[in-house]
Order: C-alpha cells, then structure tokens, then sequence
C-alpha cells in the first residue's frame, strides 16, 4: 500500500516534535570534523508548499508550526526551538513575513550538509520520489526509489565514521511496527555507535506498545523516549493524539535541549498538552 502522501500532514504538530529532535541531533554531530552519513529512510517530497492542495486540505501546519512561526520574535534566542525557527527564514517567500514552505527532513538533513558528509534518501513511493528528485539538493546527496528498511541495513556500516538515520514510515499497514522494530535491532548489532531516530504516531490502537515490546524482548539498550501529547486518548478514537520518538545513543544534552524548547511549545498546542522524555530500557532478566 503506498498511498500515504505526507503533503496532507507537512508542518503539523509531530512534525514541529521529530524535526525539532532531528535539529538538535545535526546541531550536535556537526560539533566534530568528522564525516557523517545520514539516512532517511521514508523521505517524502522534500519541500511542502504552504498554498499546494494537499496542505490546504486539512491545512494542520495552523496548529502546528504556523503558530510558533508568528512567535518567534518572542521565544528565548538561548532555545533549540528559536534556532529552528530561524533556520526556517530561507525558505519563506512572503515579504510580509508570512510561513509559506515547511521542509521536510530531506532539506533539514541536507540544509547543513558538509562536504565530507553523505546522505542517502530512500522513497518508496513513485510520486513522492520524483517530486523529491526535483528538489536542489548537494551533490553529496543521494536519492533512491526503494524500501528504506531494506535498503539501510543494505548499506550497514557505511565509510564514514559516524552515521545518524531517521525512521520515519507511515505506519499505513500494522506490520510496519515490528518490520521498524526489526531493523532497529539489526541496527544496534550492526553499527552499535549510530544515532537513529524512529518516529511513530501515539494512535487511540496503541499499536506503537507492540514495537517497544518487540525491542524490549530484544534487550536493546541505549533508547531514550520522547512522546508529545496534544490531547487525551480516546477510546476507539482516530486520528492521532500524539507523537513519539524513539532514539538509539542520543546525543548527550539532548534531552535538556528539546524539553526546554517543548515548554515554548506546549502552550500552543492545546490545554491538554504534555510532553514527557526518559530512558526507555529493557527491563532487567
């Protein structure tokens, strides 16, 4: 099934939490000289029009990073949430100021890409890839029309000596949650100093339990938990009420960084809003 498009959802509230994660993960790694190779797995179309039909359908950047784009001028400069936001500018083509892109994580992958560092970007889906392979992007970026969990274990370990992935799939087929879950085990096996970065939805289902106990049962260490929930779970509820990260060896400081930035960020999501962080770890034999 591929007909999942992430136009429908650019710029909403699980966006503004992962991105921002991913951010502060790039801002970290780029403190040292030496070569990275990144990967995304499920890299969608790159940049997100504000005014395209997709994004005006439920246009969920209002309740997303529209409201922290018109903030901004008023959010601490010591914060990774107000160096985001300025990293945002370039993009904007309004000469009043006004949010008209939102990227992807391809451009927040490539916007500060070295010459000695790599990126791979996978895309599945057959106009998803072609609108991504319009985009400019360096020459030291790469992308492919194929299945991002097969294609990253593929490729393990890479020739640089650092490597941070994102894992960011649709979740459109229940399976996805162990096939995520998987490949994050052969990862840690694999290449045991990597950063990756998995996203998945906090749905009404639960089904996001199914992956953590699958790494549980596993034993894989070194996992730090980020959920972000804009509402109550409902029973037999749908859409999603919040967003969850998992990340394998997190860059130190991490996890002050982005609690920080969430407390500019909870206020405009909802009064129901709560962020909660820990070390997710398997529990003892």
């Amino acid at each position: 099934m591929l007909a999942y498009q992430h136009a429908y959802h650019a710029g909403n509230m699980a966006d503004v939490h992962k991105h921002l994660a991913l951010y502060g993960v790039i801002r970290h790694l780029h403190r040292k000289a030496s070569a990275v190779t990144y990967i995304d797995t499920h890299a969608g179309r790159g940049i997100y029009p504000l005014s395209a039909p997709e994004t005006r359908k439920l246009a969920e950047y209002r309740q997303g990073v529209a409201p922290l784009w018109d903030a901004r001028n008023v959010i601490d400069s010591d914060t990774l949430l107000k160096a985001w936001l300025l990293a945002l500018d370039p993009l904007q083509t309004s000469h009043e100021g006004g949010l008209t892109h939102y990227p992807g994580s391809p451009w927040w992958l490539a916007e500060g890409l070295r010459s000695q560092d790599r990126l791979q970007l996978f895309e599945l889906h057959p106009g998803e890839h072609t609108q991504l392979t319009h985009q400019a992007l360096p020459d030291n970026v790469r992308c492919r029309h194929a299945d991002g969990l097969t294609g990253i274990v593929e490729m393990m370990p890479p020739s640089t000596p650092r490597v941070c992935a994102l894992i960011d799939p649709s979740y459109e087929r229940k399976e996805e949650y162990q096939e995520v879950a998987d490949t994050l085990i052969t990862l840690s096996h694999k290449v045991r100093h990597a950063i990756v970065l998995v996203w998945y939805p906090l749905l009404s289902a639960g089904r996001h339990h199914s992956m953590l106990e699958r790494l549980r049962n596993a034993g894989v260490h070194k996992l730090w938990r980020s959920e972000l929930r804009w509402r109550a779970p409902v029973t037999n509820g749908h859409g999603m009420y919040g967003s969850g990260l998992l990340v394998f060896n997190p860059p130190w400081g991490l996890d002050e960084r982005l609690a920080a930035s969430m407390e500019c960020v909870l206020p405009v999501c909802s009064n129901e809003a709560h962020y909660h962080a820990d070390w997710w770890m398997p529990e003892s034999s």
